[in-house]
């Protein structure tokens, strides 16, 4: 590139500076003529031997060259940095780099003009596809909130087996008046049901890290083979609570969830709600057995008492850095009535629970310990559902409170294969009470695995199973009036068939060995339950 035609752009970059005069010292001509002099441009920034990564520069000059290709260096390989350059020297190079542009736009023109039949149709589509997302704009709800939503179809039975009868062997009575428990059930709870539970989630957020959700809930479990009339409370179901349905009944919608979450600085999370629940407020969760698949006992990571699930008025903060973090949380149950003997937040009547949990987790591993303080007011806060065997239920009604501590974890592998996931947890209850000495000092305790398989058979699909007790009677307060034996054992089977992306099919079969527990007399007096079900879970 010759001298003079690196100068005909001279005036332009001189035009960007202030028109102070030249003489022809000041030009360096000699200094320009050997700048100009190389024709060829250096194709790497390590061609200039004068120039070092340390350089502060060195980047910049490295992507003029290697996406420009318009720096040329001087005969002997240098770039001379650290020279001053004088106007039109800079002028020089300006003009280089223009004319790789000028190049560069030429090929475009050329491109241009040989697609411009495909550019007019991409740009028809792209005005279209502006007027859609317009209309979307101006006909959405709400420019902060996200509606989601999840529609669960379950249809199945139980069926009940076992000798033992209502009122014990060797009454005398004829088998009328004393039927037994399988019969009762059977009765009471045999048939086929089809169910459903409908979720929707509208979550709000006003700055992008904070979260306001309101969940709406409606559905008809609650006289389903799996509700709360059932003789047993260990078969409800625990995707997404289905098994309750709420002081409002059937087929009402009521708000489920409303609270509000925010970060406090980097490390700090803080939720407060006016219907929040335990499981909202924690950092990690100790488990990734799934929480949809079928009984409801495999859900709190083997300790129903340390994870009740508690749902009511509360608040609570988290700590998290890293793998590691803290969590502690308040729910009360009655937080919403104003007379404190039943009900209020921090009262005799709150129902309430506290809860402390430290985890450990990574992409593979997770562990928690934690620790949940109880006072139940003749409920089951603390135990949500009814999660144990009937004499366990009652322990906790009658408690004055209880101390819960639960250990937790999972393990899972990187990619799908033989190896399943593996979930386990280990619950311990301690239970006090100033009235009954049965129940004072009393234990209860509950365990499970659960294994989970994924891309079984197709990509996409899962399967699992679990193992454990429910909560149930370890230690009496008082061994002459109550002497523990109440032991059950629960399995479940289920596979997951994901038709789309949003749809999913998933049959199950479920086993309790002795549903009632100690309450079955003796170890003679058999009663199991069996069920099977397919639940069909809508994503939108």
């Amino acid at each position: 590139m010759k001298f003079f035609r690196q100068l005909l752009l001279a005036p332009v970059a001189l035009g960007l500076m202030a028109p102070v005069a030249a003489t022809a010292g000041e030009m360096n001509l000699d200094g320009i003529n050997q700048y100009a002099a190389s024709e060829d441009q250096v194709t790497s920034i390590t061609q200039f031997s004068d120039v070092q990564p340390t350089e502060w520069a060195y980047q910049a000059l490295s992507n003029l060259i290697e996406r420009y290709g318009c720096v040329a260096g001087y005969p002997d390989g240098t770039f001379r940095g650290k020279k001053p350059l004088s106007r039109w020297e800079a002028a020089a190079l300006l003009n280089a780099c223009l004319d790789r542009i000028t190049e560069v736009t030429d090929e475009l023109r050329r491109l241009l003009k040989e697609f411009e039949k495909e550019l007019a149709i991409l740009r028809g589509r792209v005005d279209n596809l502006e007027a859609k997302v317009g209309e979307l704009e101006a006909n959405q709800f709400s420019t902060t909130t996200k509606l989601r939503g999840v529609a669960t179809f379950t249809i199945g039975a139980n069926s009940f087996g076992g000798s033992a009868r209502v009122l014990g062997d060797n009454t005398g009575l004829p088998n009328s008046l004393n039927p037994t428990l399988a019969d009762v059930a059977a009765a009471q709870q045999g048939a086929t049901a089809f169910n459903y539970n409908l979720d929707l989630f509208l979550d709000t957020s006003f700055t992008g890290k904070d979260l306001l959700r309101t969940r709406l809930r409606a559905g008809n479990f609650g006289s389903s083979p799996w509700g709360a009339a059932n003789p047993d409370n260990l078969v409800g179901l625990n995707a997404f609570e289905i098994a309750f349905e709420g002081a409002s009944g059937a087929d009402s919608v009521e708000v489920n969830r409303l609270f509000y979450q925010f970060p406090l600085g980097s490390s700090f999370t803080a939720t407060v709600g006016a219907k929040v629940r335990q499981d909202d407020m924690l950092a990690f969760w100790p488990s990734v057995y799934p929480a949809d698949t079928v009984l409801d006992i495999f859900t709190y990571g083997g300790a129903p008492g340390a994870y009740p699930l508690t749902l009511g008025s509360g608040g609570g903060l988290w700590w998290k850095s890293g793998g590691f973090s803290i969590s502690a949380n308040y729910v009360a149950v009655n937080g919403n009535v104003g007379n404190p003997n039943i009900g209020g937040i921090g009262t005799d009547g709150s129902a309430q629970t506290g809860t402390a949990q430290i985890a450990w987790n990574n992409e593979n591993f997770g562990i928690a310990a934690a620790y949940t303080y109880t006072t139940p007011q003749g409920g089951l806060a603390g135990l949500y559902g009814g999660n144990g065997t009937p004499l366990a239920n009652l322990g906790y009604a009658l408690s004055d409170s209880v101390n819960s501590v639960g250990i937790s974890g999972y393990w899972q592998p990187s990619n799908s294969g033989w190896l399943p996931s593996i979930s386990t947890g280990w619950g311990l209850n301690a239970h006090s009470s100033d009235t009954f000495d049965q129940i004072d000092g009393a234990q209860t305790q509950s365990w499970y695995v659960g294994l989970q398989w994924s891309d079984v058979f197709i990509k996409g699909n899962s399967f699992g199973m679990a193992v454990g007790q429910p909560t149930f009677f370890t230690k009496s307060g008082d061994g002459d009036i109550i002497e523990a034996n109440d032991g059950n054992y629960a399995w479940e089977w289920w596979y997951k068939f994901q038709v789309t992306d949003n749809i999913s099919i998933t049959p199950a079969l479920f086993y309790l060995s002795v549903p009632l527990g100690q309450l079955q007399k003796n170890s003679s007096d058999t009663f199991d339950n069996f069920g099977g079900l397919v639940k069909t879970t809508f994503k939108f």
